[in-house]
């Protein structure tokens, strides 16, 4: 091997991959990618956030969205000095890497957002995903999707959220491989979206030389049914042209399933032009 193609080797392990998953799923669903990346030589932490996946925790017990974050949040805080991590957030799990980029900005080399809300600084960090739910505000948007509440001994009830069998088939798994979507069915637990907690509705959380100043890559997946890639793109747009914006074609809303090869070269690629 030439000496640079060592030195690409080199710099190519050098990479610390932290995937958080999106509402009602695990680190599990991060299974065939984080196999890919490991292959290549990369580190990876994919996260259980608490109530999801092995999480002993049940979604009432997790009292706020900062709690909700904590994982990640100690991930990244406890990085070594001169290493920079590399954030993948999938759906709602753009807020949790927007709240560890106002943390740690100064540990995340980039934060890849796939198919997930991406918030803006000074505003409230729930503003895109209620723009989202309203536009599926139809009684037949959510088909077998389940909302609930449970008590917890307080004036504050959780209120939860369970993908359904049907909605997963047709709007999130629909091009991804049917075991991964059996695997998924069996997998699924109800979560919080943490719409009234005061980090998500505060319009001082992320600051613009914070949060703003850390290097973000948006992913667009373009047969989402969950979240329509025209759409996705459109909130990409507003954040201006140095956004930049990378598309998986042929993706559902899980391109770790439908397009795992192409989701983690496209990781390793932005790993390798932001590090």
């Amino acid at each position: 091997m030439s000496s640079g193609m060592e030195e690409i080797s080199k710099r190519q392990h050098q990479h610390h991959f932290v995937l958080v998953h999106g509402l009602c799923h695990g680190a599990w669903c991060w299974y065939k990618v984080a196999t890919v990346l490991e292959s290549a030589g990369h580190r990876v932490t994919a996260l259980d956030l608490p109530a999801c996946g092995a999480s002993a925790v049940r979604a009432e017990e997790v009292r706020s969205f900062q709690e909700y974050s904590r994982p990640l949040l100690r991930v990244v805080a406890a990085a070594p000095p001169r290493e920079k991590v590399v954030l993948v957030g999938h759906s709602f799990g753009g807020h949790n890497l927007a709240l560890a980029m106002e943390a740690h900005l100064e540990k995340v080399a980039v934060a890849i957002f796939v198919s997930a809300p991406m918030p803006v600084a000074g505003w409230p960090m729930s503003a895109v995903l209620e723009q989202h739910l309203q536009g599926d505000s139809a009684s037949h948007s959510f088909l077998d999707c389940t909302f609930g509440i449970v008590g917890r001994g307080s004036e504050n009830p959780a209120e939860t959220f369970l993908v359904g069998p049907e909605w997963m088939s047709r709007r999130m798994y629909q091009l991804s491989p049917p075991e991964d979507l059996t695997l998924a069915r069996l997998l699924v637990r109800p979560a919080q979206m943490f719409l009234r907690d005061e980090v998500m509705t505060g319009e001082k959380v992320l600051m613009e030389g914070r949060y703003g100043v850390v290097s973000r890559v948006f992913v667009v997946a373009e047969e989402d049914k969950t979240w329509p890639a025209k759409e996705q793109r459109r909130m990409a747009a507003s954040y201006g042209p140095r956004m930049e914006v990378r598309a998986i074609r042929g993706a559902d809303h899980m391109p770790m399933f439908s397009k795992q090869a192409e989701l983690a070269q496209l990781i390793m690629e932005v790993a390798e032009k932001y590090s």
